[in-house]
């Protein structure tokens, strides 16, 4: 056991990854960010007041299309080598991935969504912590310094909503997603070779299992029942095959640093959808984390064309 966490087979593999499996890696990291970005306003469709109930048939749905979608894939024997083969580091993303989902859902119930909005802005840098720390890989500088523009961006962004109500089981709830994520973002990465979607498909049986026990009913009403379809099969569920499929591609602090679309774009959601107009504060804010990104986005562009032009000369 200590060995299959001891060192990384993929330790090697940050510089021989090649330039287009590291685009379609950031692409499918970026898509999974826009996709959980519509969960605040699909949240605010469903009618359910118990947290507990919205944790479980969102997991529920998700567990479903995630089965579904290696069944499609990989087949009934496939699916099966996969769940066997993901072995520790595997079971590791699925309980981190298990604690942030659950505790997104009951946090909302104890504080606001600016202070778990801003608690998320802090996944790029400890993501980067822990490679630096644990792994001793080295972050360079430009992505410390657009990791401290997402923090500063999305500070602004919910600084006209945080109030002076401190609520310790909220706040706490919020770090916990923040850390979570972060330390499966560093785990998938590390062990590439694994593939994490039967984890993630594990993390939400497990999320199911434990907000079932916790849950005073299972009934809802028809509508809510389709909203949490939506919510746990393509909220949920295809965030989660995208993020854990291309996250395996592209360096943690990077692909922790694309999770922050998702603080961005949830505001213009809420704003088309539901007509909650943004506050200047909040457009400022998003502005902030979208220059950050696309400045990170060209410096790595730059990097990659001025290795090949190395390479070739």
């Amino acid at each position: 056991m200590k060995n299959s966490l001891r060192s990384s087979p993929t330790t090697g593999q940050e510089k021989t990854r090649s330039n287009p499996e590291n685009r379609f890696g950031f692409a499918l990291v970026l898509a999974s960010a826009i996709v959980w970005s519509f969960g605040g306003a699909l949240k605010y469709f469903i009618t359910t007041g118990e947290s507990w109930i919205i944790v479980f048939w969102r997991s529920v749905w998700a567990a479903l299309f995630l089965l579904a979608f290696m069944l499609v894939r990989k087949g009934q024997r496939g699916t099966l080598k996969l769940f066997t083969d993901m072995g520790l580091p595997g079971i590791c993303v699925a309980i981190c991935f298990a604690i942030a989902s659950t505790c997104f859902i009951v946090a909302l119930a104890h504080t606001t969504v600016a202070n778990i909005l801003l608690m998320q802005a802090g996944v790029p840098l400890i993501a980067a912590l822990i490679i630096w720390i644990l792994f001793r890989e080295r972050v360079a500088l430009p992505t410390w310094i657009a990791i401290a523009f997402v923090i500063m961006g999305v500070a602004v962004m919910v600084s006209d909503s945080l109030t002076g109500k401190v609520s310790p089981i909220g706040d706490t709830l919020s770090m916990m997603i923040a850390f979570a994520f972060a330390c499966a973002t560093v785990i998938t990465r590390r062990y590439a070779h694994v593939r994490m979607v039967p984890a993630v498909c594990l993390g939400t049986v497990m999320s199911a299992c434990v907000s079932g026990v916790l849950a005073s009913t299972f009934m809802v009403t028809l509508p809510d029942m389709g909203i949490l379809m939506v919510f746990g099969s393509l909220n949920l569920g295809l965030g989660l095959a995208l993020f854990a499929t291309g996250v395996r591609l592209i360096p943690s602090a990077l692909a922790a640093l694309l999770g922050t679309t998702e603080t961005m774009l949830g505001p213009i959601w809420m704003w088309l959808i539901h007509d909650e107009i943004p506050t200047i504060r909040t457009m400022t804010g998003g502005l902030i984390v979208l220059t950050a990104l696309l400045s990170h986005i060209g410096w790595s562009i730059y990097c990659q064309k001025s290795t090949i032009v190395n390479k070739t000369f």
